[in-house]
């Protein structure tokens, strides 16, 4: 796999990487494997970056402790007790995903088990190998360095909708991640990336899991110029910032975040009717502006979209946390450099802070829906079954969007949800009431504040009446008057079917967002 004037590549032709993936699983190097000898403590000591209990606990391994120790340890192992357990050596060896020193062996590049879950709707489990550079301070400040499976990929897997599609489109794929995910419920995979490196580590990690990939080398959409996908999933380098490149893997080399303004504007030519496009991004809260008016401005027509911010940093901090995770030293001098004018280049554009959220976008003939608001709570197994529920929930509001086919919907509250007051002492004694609000317990944490009559209407919302009904008894029983009641009460209404406060029992798409997906079991270590 040489290039012309460039460097040779970490390869493996496909026959024997299908030998080596059965060594691997023949010594049981996967997620549950890895776990079991290792054990819970040292397993999550592990995943801390504490390596001695690992190896510890692996000592007395046998070929599955030999594979810990040069995988996820970084150790050098005798070559006899590696050819032991990976067969012949010289394709791992003249591919470069192991090298040999006067002392053993050591890996060359990290080879770490990972796999998905399986689902409640009965699918399976699946067990994957991905394959990175090695991390490390040093290796980490290369500017082609392949992350692996970090929080970001795990965020983003866990957050994409996980129906049967035709095809599907893993934009910026790094060393794959995304791609095995895909290849579980898309009959095509098609993965691009710019650099040279990340998709020779990609193909390496289809290969040793098993997985086709269509994998494509170019920038942004050029190598599927003409082409439509039903999904795309994108981890883009969306790091805001100078217009530089530091590190591939995160820097566009655009300023601030109009590398992801200008991905959202090209997504309509490059999904089908109802296809649905999946991202992580950040962007810039400026002084003076409205951060959701800035991202609403980079939707174009024609789509639908729900934009999650999950977290906003102040500058300083944006700067010190993608600099510890480059490797670098925060009070080493090229970094105080660095961060010196990044800072410059912030305060130059007058930004006070960074989100970082989720975009779903879809392509629709109707009038689209566009939702930008904060993530409350935490995520918990992960944002695919909401993501997937809020795409049948916004075809239901638009298909019930006069007031007369809402009114006589039935509703059933969701079983998640509470009712929480807070009160605070009243100057004449006791208590007083200041609030109330219902709110969806487990998962993002949606919630809406609510009156009397509000949360009785909720309670009343059993699935066997239909709305208009329930108004009227409400309108009765508060003797209030049943018009005023109802244009105030459908509004709410509809936020609360779009928060999955309220189910729909009738003309609700049978099956779909409802079960959760199945959700990534993580990586070892």
């Amino acid at each position: 796999m040489a290039r012309d004037n460039g460097p040779v590549l970490p390869h493996l032709d496909p026959t024997r990487a299908q030998r080596v993936r059965g060594c691997l699983r023949d010594a049981d190097f996967t997620p549950d494997g890895v776990h079991a000898l290792l054990g819970a403590s040292a397993h999550e000591a592990l995943t801390r970056g504490e390596p001695e209990p690992a190896a510890r606990a692996c000592a007395d391994g046998g070929e599955l402790g030999t594979l810990i120790r040069l995988f996820l340890l970084a150790g050098t192992e005798p070559e006899p007790g590696v050819t032991a357990a990976l067969g012949d050596l010289d394709p791992l060896l003249t591919g470069r995903i192991l090298r040999r020193t006067p002392d053993g062996i050591r890996a060359a590049l990290d080879v770490r088990p990972y796999g998905e879950g399986a689902g409640d709707d009965g699918t399976s489990g699946a067990d994957w190998w991905v394959v990175s550079d090695l991390e490390g301070p040093a290796s980490r400040q290369d500017r082609e360095h392949v992350t692996g499976v970090g929080g970001a990929s795990l965020s983003l897997a866990a957050a994409t909708a996980r129906r049967p599609v035709g095809s599907l489109l893993d934009l910026g794929t790094g060393c794959g991640v995304q791609a095995l995910h895909a290849s579980r419920h898309a009959l095509r995979v098609v993965g691009t990336d710019v650099a040279p490196r990340a998709l020779a580590l990609a193909r390496l990690t289809c290969a040793l899991s098993g997985v086709e990939a269509d994998l494509r080398e170019g920038p942004w959409f050029s190598p599927v110029a003409g082409e439509r996908f039903d999904q795309i999933v994108s981890n883009p380098p969306f790091v805001p910032g100078p217009p530089r490149v530091d590190y591939v893997y995160r820097d566009s080399g655009q300023a601030g975040d109009s590398a992801l303004a200008a991905l959202v504007g090209e997504l309509p030519g490059l999904l089908t009717d109802g296809g649905v496009a999946q991202l992580l991004g950040s962007w810039l809260h400026v002084r003076g502006e409205d951060w959701p008016d800035r991202v609403r401005s980079w939707l174009p027509p024609g789509m639908d979209a729900w934009i999650l911010q999950r977290e906003v940093v102040d500058p300083a901090m944006h700067v010190g946390t993608w600099q510890r995770d480059a490797g670098l030293v925060p009070s080493s001098p090229a970094a105080r450099e660095q961060a010196r004018a990044w800072l410059d280049w912030m305060e130059s554009e007058r930004v006070e802070g960074v989100g970082f959220g989720f975009l779903l976008l879809r392509r629709t003939d109707s009038e689209p829906t566009v939702v930008v608001e904060d993530l409350p709570g935490e995520l918990g197994e992960g944002l695919g079954r909401e993501m997937t529920g809020w795409l049948d929930r916004i075809d239901w509001l638009r298909a019930h969007s006069r007031d007369d086919d809402l009114l006589g919907a039935r509703l059933l509250i969701a079983p998640e949800t509470v009712l929480e007051t807070a009160s605070s002492v009243a100057p004449e004694g006791g208590w007083a009431e200041l609030s109330t609000t219902v709110r969806r317990w487990g998962g993002p944490g949606w919630e809406h504040q609510v009156d009397g009559p509000a949360a009785a209407l909720l309670a009343g919302c059993r699935g066997d009446l239909p709305l208009s009904e329930l108004i009227a008894l409400l309108s009765f029983a508060h003797d209030r008057p049943a018009d005023a009641l109802t244009a105030a009460s459908l509004p709410a209404v509809r936020e609360l079917v779009r928060h999955g406060l309220l189910i729909p029992v009738d003309g609700w798409p049978q099956g779909t967002g409802i079960a959760a997906p199945a959700t990534p079991a993580g990586p070892v270590g």
